[in-house]
């Protein structure tokens, strides 16, 4: 929240219109780059379908690469480090990485969300972080292709789970979202 409070320059551009050009960007190199994965038509049906998502959304600064990975602990205090991809945007598009912290704790993921919006996101967040998502599953494929085998492994693997958690994009709320943390 407090990387979000900083606002967006003056005259940015549509937030629909760059990241719809993003993701047609996103779904051409995927197409293009020769590697699948089992149940990419369901992503795709869903960006295809989704879109008017975007519409009307604000934006602010962005880390660009908020997850785990880029979270320290030094002396009790949370660093968060890695501001190369910084750039703006929709707030909510800087949970697309949340899938590398849904796979080391749900409970934590559950947690940096409901933190966030100081109790359960609403449904149009959950529909919005699918989308953004599923974009970056695509885009995960091509960028694994330069590290080998071993890391289109673990993209292919990261793209199943995301089906997975959301029931191949039926679902908004992703399975790993605890809800039964809500009860304690």
């Amino acid at each position: 929240r407090q990387i979000h409070a900083l606002p967006a320059p003056a005259g940015q551009e549509d937030w629909a219109s760059r990241f719809n050009r993003k993701t047609d960007r996103k779904i051409k190199a995927y197409q293009a780059c020769g590697l699948r994965f089992a149940g990419d038509e369901y992503i795709l049906t869903y960006l295809a379908r989704q879109r008017a998502l975007l519409n009307h959304r604000p934006q602010c600064f962005q880390h660009g690469d908020y997850h785990v990975g880029n979270m320290l602990l030094e002396q009790g205090q949370l660093r968060i480090i890695d501001f190369d991809r910084c750039d703006y945007g929709d707030p909510w598009e800087e949970f697309n990485r949340i899938v590398w912290s849904a796979a080391v704790s749900p409970a934590f993921a559950t947690g940096q969300l409901d933190g966030y919006f100081e109790g359960q996101p609403p449904l149009a967040f959950f529909r919005l972080l699918a989308f953004y998502i599923a974009s970056n599953s695509l885009s995960a494929m091509c960028w694994a292709i330069p590290f080998g085998p071993a890391q289109i492994a673990v993209m292919r693997q990261q793209a199943q789970d995301i089906l997975t958690w959301f029931d191949h994009m039926h679902q908004p709320v992703p399975s790993w979202y605890r809800k039964d943390l809500h009860s304690q």
